[in-house]
């Protein structure tokens, strides 16, 4: 099953030390090519990267997407040459040779970080320090998810993650491991490269952790070893294994091992060697080759580990072929086929739900009512909330609670830990078989933000539940309301931000955001309520991004008025004040600029209309200016919000029908 041990003794006709020193090589030698890279974390990794892809991880290089396969993830994306030498050593498809030599070079899969997509066996994008250890505790968590579900024959597989002093030091890493402990993710192991050397110069200049007792107090096992070692790496890495908590292994090692003048120091952290300390490498480690050649012995030893898994994998397919076509379903797209047509459905059934009684409430309230309709037909639809459950509304009557070593639950608890949410929720997602949303407050997504952008950048589709979207929050203030939020996010590419207007919009925006395989999705929704404005249909207005809700009378426009959200209904009644005095105005909603934008020419244009514009919206002005044209108007926030009821706000701030209706008839003098 999810056992894959093997003996030292089936490597011993090729020594280990030569097995690490071809990544070494291969690290060295692609860095200088380059003129740019991190050399020193690959050379000092290498004796723990040997041990663990030979003796202990499950993988077969010919089949890199088996999902039973265990978890390699490279947290500290700096020493990506460790990640690359490592696929081409086991032989994946697509990281030959050519690729190593051609490293940080444009157009090659070899990129300065690793990034998920470019060649099987990256298992997600690293970089920004301390995400890539959130998405192991994600990977981790989905692994005990889908074992609940599956059963050890099918799911039973380790997450191991490398991390450096950066990413212990980045705030992310507490939040993480704080969740993971809780959550007793006995199934995830983090290797941490202890070389004490970080870009300035030793780590004893900003830090003083102890990162054993750190881990320890957060519910882990943790020791120390010497990460030179292979006897006590393999040793500490069995022992991890039979632990019933996540596990931290502080590996000690010389940063540069190897170089004859430069290991131990900074000077290896982020620069080429130079080739007179790799030809002083290439002596003090016994390594005779050219740059780029590998010796026939050592890269058949490697291939051979790479291949080692694909008698377990093959047993496996055995294994999985036979399960029932509804538990065979959470082995691939969660959303495919009949779940697919099933959630269709429930979307079809909320909106004539809604059609018949059309309710004056929450979008965040429309947003729950959604999830009670499409939690029972998604079964790997996996909800949480960062302690803001019932502000959110994210948890449905169908929801169990996901616990330690309770994992049949569909249900995260997040805690006050919105960063780690995120990076988990593109672990989950990355993981395969889940589709993760999560809630916390608009205002809080900067704290999301860094994950959210590597969801856009991994085409991951992750859902962030984010509400109470405007000043119509209310007494909580300016910390608390956000304005410049929406501009923000609509920057990040491949995003998509849904700001529904009405309980209809909602039902369509989830839709959308649940059938985006690639797209990760905003969900903006609001704290106060809004009316109806939708009588239904059975299409999806709001994929296309916007639509006109309302045309002027005969169709004959006099000024065309644009919103989003909350504000669409304030255009509304503009649009009725501007009538009464003989003024033809059409609405238009605009819940996704994004799906918008990639509209053909002639559907925008008709949309927008060649008459005046005005834009609606309870946010600051950036990036309305593209949809308003030459000499439009905007009525929204130019400043930060404050203390009072909600309604008091939009009166004071000038977000108001009379107001919309005063920019308009401006428009037309």
């Amino acid at each position: 099953m999810g056992k894959l041990a093997v003996q030292a003794s089936e490597h011993d006709a090729v020594p280990h030390k030569d097995m690490a020193n071809a990544i070494r090589a291969l690290a060295m030698d692609a860095v200088e090519k380059a003129k740019s890279g991190h050399p020193g974390m690959p050379m000092g990794m290498a004796d723990v990267a040997t041990v663990l892809f030979t003796r202990f991880l499950k993988f077969d290089a010919s089949a890199a997407a088996w999902p039973d396969r265990d978890r390699f993830v490279l947290s500290a994306g700096h020493g990506s040459m460790l990640l690359y030498a490592l696929l081409h050593l086991t032989g994946h498809a697509g990281m030959t040779m050519e690729e190593i030599a051609s490293f940080r070079q444009l157009g090659s899969k070899t990129p300065g970080h690793p990034e998920h997509g470019h060649v099987p066996g990256i298992e997600t994008t690293t970089g920004p320090l301390g995400q890539g250890l959130a998405n192991a505790v994600g990977m981790a968590l989905a692994e005990r998810l889908l074992n609940a579900r599956l059963g050890d024959q099918i799911v039973d597989h380790f997450t191991y993650a490398v991390v450096g002093d950066g990413c212990l030091m980045e705030g992310i890493s507490q939040e993480a491991i704080s969740l993971a402990g809780h959550l007793k993710l006995n199934k995830l192991i983090v290797l941490f490269d202890d070389n004490q050397i970080s870009i300035d110069g030793p780590t004893s200049l900003a830090v003083s952790d102890d990162h054993v007792k750190r881990f320890q107090a957060c519910g882990w096992t943790a020791q120390r070893i010497d990460g030179h070692d292979p006897q006590a790496i393999a040793g500490a890495i069995e022992w991890a294994r039979r632990s019933d908590k996540p596990t931290l292994i502080a590996c000690r090692t010389v940063i540069g091992y190897g170089a004859p003048t430069k290991q131990g120091k900074a000077s290896t952290h982020g620069e080429p060697l130079g080739v007179d300390e790799i030809k002083g490498a290439r002596a003090a480690l016994g390594w005779a080759h050219a740059p780029f050649e590998l010796p026939a012995s050592v890269l058949a030893a490697w291939r051979a580990a790479g291949a080692r898994g694909a008698q377990v994998r093959a047993s496996w397919e055995g294994r999985a072929a036979k399960l029932d076509p509804a538990k065979r379903v959470l082995l691939g797209d969660p959303t495919e086929v009949s779940t697919g047509k099933a959630l269709t459905t429930a979307i079809a059934e909320i909106k004539a739900q809604f059609a018949a009684t059309p309710p004056k409430i929450a979008t965040r309230v429309a947003s729950q009512q959604v999830l009670e309709k499409v939690v029972p037909v998604l079964p790997n639809l996996i909800g949480g909330s960062a302690d803001l459950t019932g502000s959110n509304g994210t948890r449905s009557k169908h929801h169990v609670p996901v616990g330690p070593s309770a994992y049949a639950g569909n249900y995260i608890h997040y805690g006050v830990r919105e960063h780690a949410m995120a990076a988990a929720m593109n672990g989950l997602a990355l993981h395969g078989g889940i589709v993760p949303y999560g809630g916390t407050f608009l205002v809080f997504s900067d704290y999301c933000r860094p994950a959210i952008r590597l969801s856009a950048l991994m085409g991951q589709r992750v859902i962030y539940v984010l509400t109470h979207d405007s000043i119509g929050l209310g007494e909580d203030g300016p910390t608390h309301q956000p304005v410049e939020h929406l501009a923000a996010l609509r920057a990040i590419p491949n995003l998509n931000v849904f700001r529904p207007a009405d309980p209809i919009e909602t039902a369509e925006c989830w839709e959308l955001a649940l059938t985006a395989p690639c797209t990760p999705s905003i969900l903006a929704l609001t704290r106060q309520g809004v009316p109806a404005l939708r009588k239904g249909g059975p299409e999806n207005a709001c994929a296309k991004g916007a639509y006109v809700l309302e045309e002027a009378p005969g169709g004959q426009r006099a000024l065309t008025i644009l919103a989003s959200g909350s504000e669409v209904a304030l255009a509304m009644e503009a649009r009725a004040i501007l009538a009464k005095e003989g003024r033809a105005a059409a609405v238009v909603s605009m819940p996704c600029w994004e799906l918008f934008s990639a509209q053909p020419v002639g559907y925008r244009q008709a949309v927008l209309g060649t008459a005046p514009r005005v834009g609606v919206e309870s946010a600051v002005k950036l990036g309305w200016e593209r949809w308003l044209g030459e000499g439009g108007l905007f009525v929204g926030m130019e400043s930060f919000g404050a203390s009072a009821p909600g309604t008091k706000l939009y009166e004071h701030f000038g977000i108001t029908p009379a107001k919309i209706a005063e920019a308009a008839r401006k428009l037309a003098s």
